[in-house]
């Protein structure tokens, strides 16, 4: 891994610190699982899973305010429909109706965007170092994991198929389990549905054209965002249920 940190010293001064410190932390985290799993066919493949997992932990502080925003959303939008009916023919009652609707029960509508939005430069610092692998460490060039050459992208043969087409799945259910519950037969709903479908086509067909490795990582933090999310929707809809039994 001496070439890693080499590689690792000429990209410094192309990128910037957030990209680099994460670079540093792949070479560290597979230096340690190289240690015990000799075959860099497994090593490198449980590295991207590794690190992506280690990362989201990292973000969960945000992630359960993002979470507990949308489940309280969830929670009033019943109310919300019925102000938005009764008073659908004067807009500017119906916005005051909601903000009170907001306002008694300490919900902020937009609690769910700003951790999302200090995520971002960590999530597309990641996207840099997964795909750019090839470049950091040239080991990697003829690497594969479960039969997928890491730093290649799908090709004619469906048996690489697997991780873009579960990659537009898996971000269909992430935005789907995310969206507040409503009646799910009005205006909104239907476009929530299908934004989350545009963009489930878009993911899939963008993972045909991104390398295996920058893929698996995008499966990967689906994953562990759709368990994170149910258990954390979970345990807030059985906190609500016993503050209503007091």
């Amino acid at each position: 891994m001496d070439i890693f940190f080499m590689n690792y010293g000429l990209l410094a001064l192309k990128t910037n610190w957030l990209n680099n410190a994460l670079v540093r932390f792949f070479g560290i985290i597979h230096n340690g699982v190289h240690s015990i799993v000799g075959n860099p066919n497994i090593s490198y493949g449980l590295t991207i899973i590794i690190v992506t997992i280690i990362i989201r932990l990292l973000l969960f502080p945000l992630n359960y305010k993002q979470i507990r925003s949308q489940v309280k959303m969830s929670e009033i939008q019943p109310e919300l429909k019925k102000i938005q009916e009764k008073y659908k023919n004067d807009p500017q009652r119906q916005q005051q109706e909601m903000m009170k609707l907001y306002k008694e029960n300490n919900v902020n509508p937009l609690g769910g965007c700003l951790p999302l939005l200090l995520q971002w430069p960590i999530l597309i610092a990641l996207y840099y170092v997964f795909n750019n692998l090839a470049i950091i460490e040239p080991n990697i060039a003829n690497v594969t994991f479960l039969g997928l050459k890491l730093m290649g992208t799908a090709t004619s043969n469906p048996g690489t198929w697997i991780l873009p087409i579960l990659s537009g799945i898996l971000t269909y259910l992430s935005t789907a389990i995310m969206t507040p519950a409503g009646t799910g037969d009005n205006a909104q709903a239907k476009q929530t549905r299908n934004m989350s479908v545009g963009m489930s086509i878009f993911i899939t067909y963008m993972s045909f054209k991104f390398t295996s490795a920058l893929v698996l990582y995008w499966v990967t933090n689906s994953l562990f965002q759709i368990g994170q999310t149910l258990i954390m929707k979970a345990m807030e809809n059985k906190k609500t249920v016993k503050e209503g039994l007091k």
